[in-house]
């Protein structure tokens, strides 16, 4: 049994698994042999984090060990995301297909095939912190609170730590170097929060490398 924890919390690492479900169609559809769109995007994210693939292992054995319907964590199974199993199997069946899909990746993650990211989900767990950048300061409202984007991205600065300018700007960097095709960078930074364009005269590619610049200044 997982020691006591916030409400909500007990079950942290499993609520994220189920949200790769949740943006890949709210369905379980894993086979023992193959998992399916969700539990791969969460299988390519932990393959670079191995530890959150443990944490999640744990978590299931948890539960199960619990019961999904027990009244010790039914406030914790509440604010789990609902995803729907299969006619003929139960959610149980389907965390335990999922549960040994995460123990071969335990075992080996170099066997999880490398694929940029393929929802929003997905991209905003491979680069939190270009997320916290475009999501907070270039978003729909961007108009109603900056003059400029010069001046949004001072803001960013100002009130981010230096640790937070370091990582922004190397996962800016993966990012450039990961994409190449500009209809997937402006997927992908769509997906991430960014809801402008970018300044006149510039591409987004462009736009995104002055960026990374001014924040490895700083």
């Amino acid at each position: 049994m997982s020691q006591a924890l916030p409400p909500g919390r007990r079950f942290h690492e499993l609520s994220n698994l189920l949200e790769a479900y949740a943006y890949a169609g709210f369905t379980f559809s894993d086979t023992p042999e193959t998992p399916g769109p969700g539990l791969d995007s969460y299988l390519r994210v932990t393959a670079r984090d191995p530890a959150r693939a443990a944490t999640a292992v744990q978590q299931i054995d948890d539960l199960l060990s619990v019961g999904l319907f027990a009244e010790e964590i039914a406030g914790d199974v509440e604010n789990l995301p609902r995803i729907r199993p299969p006619t003929g199997a139960s959610v149980e069946d389907c965390l335990r297909i999922a549960r040994d899909h995460l123990h071969r990746l335990l075992q080996d993650p170099s066997h999880v095939p490398r694929a940029n990211p393929q929802n929003a989900w997905e991209w905003n767990e491979r680069f939190p912190e270009v997320s916290q950048l475009l999501g907070a300061y270039f978003h729909r409202d961007f108009s109603y609170l900056y003059e400029s984007r010069d001046e949004a991205l001072d803001e960013y600065v100002s009130q981010s730590e230096p640790e937070d300018h370091a990582r922004a700007a190397r996962e800016l960097g993966e990012l450039l170097a990961l994409v190449s095709s500009d209809q997937e960078l402006h997927d992908a930074a769509t997906a991430l929060g960014l809801d402008l364009m970018p300044p006149q005269g510039m591409s987004l590619r462009q736009w995104l490398e002055s960026v990374r610049r001014r924040i490895a200044a700083a």
